[in-house]
């Protein structure tokens, strides 16, 4: 491990998120509604773009600092050519042990053999409901779930597996399918993690009224397929983690908006375009890129790394509620959640 280099409220730097792309397949819209992200919007050209020669000095920086655990995001990451080969070059860097991957899965059956190949250890897909007609509905696409669903077994087939699956609950709209998503979880082996639906970005109308409370969800979960808490696998992981007590497997849920874990996160978010960000609710982030192409040797960009993250003292989940309103925030397809 790096030097050990803490924020203001004492917590160390172990996550790097890196968004590799801000295109998607998929218009969800909580995530990149069609009305805002149609056919005319402008995305980044390729030069803006952080090349994979400048991720993988940026991954080097933060293991030096720490980071232990790198995950690839998008927009949908593996609409990024030759996604393997950035996976080969993290997968290599000195201090990275872990490197994971969150995708739609709409790809990943023709991908999953190479990215496993390249060093890819996990994989985590978002699945929001097992109903084509709810999937087409929230993912707001043409493609089919059956794809997802294949992109998932492929996984599991070459060792990317147990496979994640993440589910954003919007109350009336995919929570009475929950179960159904609980099952074939259990049946597959895979890890279903509930994810509370989140104010992120300034677009997606979030109300408080359309989130499914946690607590909720694993009543509703214990009310069939009784469960006991293991808690966190680590003291920075996202999810407190229920193991079912006839021994098929654990629920994961993500409680940023009932139980905020501001005060455990060990996260930084790295945009496509090299910009870093220390928090997924944050309005702006520091500019990397400037600093890679202005000429910076390692140490400068070391350096650049560690200040911003010392300078940290972000907590807004648990701040939620309590803070003026603001500008507009960062989106969740820019930050890649």
């Amino acid at each position: 491990m790096g030097t050990d280099v803490r924020d203001r409220l004492g917590r160390p730097l172990r996550d790097l998120r890196i968004s590799v792309t801000d295109r998607c397949n998929f218009r969800c819209p909580y995530c990149m509604p069609r009305e805002l992200f149609g056919p005319d919007h402008a995305f980044l050209p390729r030069s803006e773009l952080l090349s994979y020669d400048e991720i993988t000095r940026v991954v080097a920086a933060f293991a030096s600092l720490g980071v232990t655990k790198v995950r690839l995001t998008g927009g949908e990451p593996l609409l990024r050519r030759d996604l393997a080969v950035l996976v080969g070059l993290v997968a290599a860097t000195p201090g990275v042990a872990d490197i994971a991957l969150t995708t739609n899965g709409s790809l990943l059956a023709a991908q999953a053999d190479a990215l496993r190949a390249a060093g890819l250890r996990r994989v985590t897909v978002s699945l929001d409901s097992l109903d084509p007609d709810v999937f087409q509905q929230m993912a707001d696409t043409r493609i089919s779930l059956q794809a997802v669903l294949d992109g998932i077994t492929a996984a599991r087939e070459v060792g990317l597996g147990p496979v994640k699956l993440n589910t954003v609950l919007r109350r009336g709209v995919n929570d009475d399918g929950l179960l159904d998503l609980v099952e074939y979880a259990r049946e597959s082996g895979h890890l279903l993690r509930v994810i509370e639906y989140m104010d992120v970005g300034s677009t997606n109308g979030w109300l408080p009224d359309q989130v499914v409370p946690a607590a909720e969800v694993l009543a509703r979960v214990a009310a069939v397929h009784p469960l006991e808490p293991v808690g966190r696998a680590s003291p920075g992981d996202v999810a407190e983690t229920y193991r079912f007590l006839d021994g098929r497997g654990e629920l994961g849920l993500i409680t940023s908006v009932t139980k905020p874990f501001c005060t455990d996160c060990t996260r930084a978010r790295l945009t496509a375009v090299g910009e870093l960000y220390t928090c997924l609710f944050a309005a702006s982030g520091h500019d990397l890129r400037a600093v890679l192409r202005g000429g910076a040797d390692d140490e400068q960009l070391r350096e650049a790394v560690s200040g911003r993250w010392r300078a940290r003292d972000d907590r807004y989940s648990e701040l939620r509620g309590r803070l003026p309103a603001g500008g507009p925030k960062a989106e969740m397809s820019f930050l890649g959640g």
